[in-house]
């Protein structure tokens, strides 16, 4: 009796002691929290795991958070992640700390992987020039002519990117004596503020330079171009990353800053149409852009496209034969180029990537006996000297590049620039997350990464026996093309005579001539 007596009281007391204990409750809430959790699983209707695995399918949403920062950091190889790899980014972050970017032990690289490209080094390789060389953008109609650099910040706009960003990049090139594009969304105060050249862009939209309904302002445009940091202006008609389509700016993303810059009615939703306003047939396109140099007081004129058809890029070129007018410039951006935001779909198929595109046009204008009057830039995917010399082999003049640029401001490639949670402030118009991005360090960074990969391009350019840009060709850049062949780039886009599409086109050309209208844009 005794011992039943002391065994309750024991119970009692550790009942007493349990119930005190701050863990019970803490149990207690868990299994409460858990149970109501399986409760609104089991009733909620959006997610079919969650009715069928109450609680647990949760773990599926949690370890889907993580994926691309495990598959970065603990899967993928140094060669191997996209859109770029570990080892390009490599380079681009050391340049732009200074450091050296070399590697011991050999390439990683699979060299008899079909695609894979070679340039041809030569037995009498020289000395790299001490200077890097200089594009002078400038055709006959143009009165005030522009040394373009070989590299050259690609467009991205205030909005897409954070105040702090566009700093630093015009920071950077006002230092380094390079080029950069606003990208479409107007002139901002961070583009002009630091003084660095300015390449001013003009979208669908016209931002800066609209009317009250949205369409192109001939005073305004003229009034803005005419600043000293502008110097050159180029119309966009495509971009690689989503050609032939427009935006929506919803009306809770323009603030006061945005709409101001871009000229638009605060806090209302903004439509950028996939088409231009200013012109519905390539004749009309080649006026315009001759309207535009004239209002922009003779600077360099151009525009960019994302290549689709060759037979439109035709008509084109017939209308700059029949109007004996041409662009300054063309930008040629490849389907593989970057971009803030756009429909999966658009990245993955639609427009040519920049070997097919940038051979094409430079093969066209040669046929056409237009290329002594119009320079070419290239854009998508330049990051490396090797990149810059590949697309120089093919016929550009000079190369852009914009992501690149931000992993030198400290982009780690975390892909999440359509959501306003850029990690490093880059991509964002978050104020403190814009804070992360010191403008001064960062503006040197991308300084010194510019240099350092025109040296490198130069430095190779050298081992190939080349002192100046002029003398590379698509003869110097090989491609295997299986795993017993490898053929010249020269030989895979056979060269047009200067004037051959003029004379006689060959069979090859022939049919898209003739079907080439200038006052239609034909499929």
């Amino acid at each position: 009796m005794l011992w039943t007596t002391v065994a309750c009281a024991a119970v009692i007391a550790a009942g007493a002691a349990l119930l005190l204990s701050p863990w019970w409750w803490i149990a207690v809430a868990v299994l409460a929290a858990a149970l109501a959790a399986a409760l609104g699983d089991v009733l909620q209707r959006r997610h079919s795991i969650l009715r069928s695995y109450p609680v647990l399918g949760r773990l599926r949403f949690a370890m889907e958070s993580v994926r691309p920062e495990i598959q970065q950091y603990f899967i993928e190889r140094n060669v191997d992640g996209r859109p770029f790899d570990r080892d390009t980014r490599t380079i681009v972050y050391e340049r732009a700390k200074g450091t050296d970017a070399e590697e011991p032990f050999g390439t990683e690289q699979d060299l008899y992987r079909s695609g894979r490209e070679f340039l041809v080094p030569s037995l009498a390789p020289c000395d790299a020039p001490e200077r890097a060389p200089r594009v002078r953008v400038g055709g006959p109609d143009c009165r005030a002519p522009y040394g373009m650099a070989l590299l050259n910040v690609s467009a991205m706009s205030f909005g897409s990117l954070s105040a702090n960003a566009v700093l630093a990049l015009n920071t950077g090139a006002a230092r380094g004596g390079f080029a950069q594009d606003t990208g479409e969304g107007g002139l901002s105060e961070y583009h002009l503020r630091p003084g660095g050249d300015l390449i001013w862009e003009i979208g669908t939209g016209y931002f800066g330079c609209r009317t009250e309904d949205g369409a192109f302002d001939p005073a305004e445009f003229a009034e803005k171009a005419a600043d000293d940091r502008v110097r050159c202006v180029s119309l966009k008609l495509g971009q690689g990353a989503k050609p032939g389509i427009g935006g929506v700016l919803p009306g809770a993303k323009v603030t006061a800053e945005i709409a101001q810059v871009r000229g638009v009615p605060q806090g209302r939703t903004v439509l950028s149409p996939p088409y231009h306003q200013v012109f519905a047939t390539p004749r009309e396109l080649v006026l315009f852009v001759a309207r535009m140099r004239e209002l922009a007081g003779g600077k360099p004129t151009g525009f960019k496209l994302c290549l689709g058809s060759r037979r439109q890029f035709l008509a084109v070129c017939k209308a700059m034969v029949d109007e004996g007018v041409t662009p300054d410039f063309i930008v040629v951006d490849g389907a593989e180029g970057g971009t803030g935001a756009a429909p999966l779909e658009f990245a993955d198929h639609v427009g040519l990537p920049l070997t097919d595109a940038l051979a094409t046009v430079h093969h066209a204008l040669i046929g056409a006996g237009l290329r002594d009057r119009v320079r070419i830039g290239a854009s998508g995917k330049i990051a490396t000297g090797a990149d810059l010399v590949k697309r120089l082999a093919q016929g550009a003049d000079y190369a852009n590049s914009a992501r690149a640029m931000m992993f030198a401001l400290g982009c780690i490639q975390a892909q999440r620039c359509h959501t306003n949670t850029c990690p490093v402030g880059v991509a964002t118009q978050s104020r403190r997350r814009a804070r992360a991005l010191d403008v001064g360090d960062k503006a040197l960074r991308v300084q010194r990464y510019q240099e350092a990969t025109v040296r490198s391009a130069l430095q190779i350019m050298a081992a190939m026996g080349v002192r100046d840009p002029a003398e590379l060709g698509p003869h110097l850049l090989l491609r295997r093309v299986d795993e017993h062949t490898v053929r010249s780039h020269a030989e895979l886009f056979p060269a047009l005579a200067a004037g051959e599409l003029l004379a006689e086109p060959p069979a090859s050309w022939a049919a898209d001539w003739r079907a080439a209208d200038p006052d239609r844009f034909t499929i």
